[in-house]
C-alpha cells in the first residue's frame, strides 16, 4: 500500500472542511468487528484553525481502491468523535450506509 504525505492529507482536510490544518502526529489504527480486521492503517491528526463551525481538530487518511484510485477521508473532531479510532469507525459506518443506498464512498 502506498502511503501519502501529510501535506496531501492537509490539503484534503482543508478542501473538504475549510480552515487551516496543521499536522500534529500520525498514529496507527487497527479497527476490528466481530474479530475481523475491517481497517488497518495510519491516521494523521491535524489541528484546525478558522473552521466555519469552530471545529479545532481533524483526522485524515487515504485508501487505495483495487482499481488504483485513491480516496481521501477527513473527519472532524466532535463530541462523539474524540480521536483517530472513533474517526475511522464513523467513516466505516458512513460507508456501510452509503453502500446500502448504492454508493461507494470509503
Amino acid at each position: 500500500m502506498t502511503e501519502v504525505s501529510p501535506t496531501e492529507l492537509k490539503h484534503a482536510v482543508e478542501t473538504q472542511h475549510g480552515g487551516t490544518a496543521t499536522f500534529v502526529q500520525a498514529v496507527p489504527v487497527h479497527e476490528t468487528h466481530n474479530g475481523e480486521t475491517v481497517w488497518d492503517g495510519v491516521v494523521h491528526i491535524f489541528d484546525l484553525k478558522g473552521h466555519r463551525n469552530g471545529a479545532w481538530r481533524a483526522y485524515a487518511w487515504s485508501r487505495e481502491h483495487e482499481d488504483g484510485k485513491r480516496r481521501f477521508v477527513a473527519v472532524l473532531h466532535t463530541p462523539k468523535i474524540k480521536g483517530p479510532r472513533e474517526a475511522v469507525a464513523a467513516a466505516i459506518v458512513m460507508e456501510a450506509r452509503s453502500q446500502e443506498k448504492g454508493h461507494n464512498s470509503f
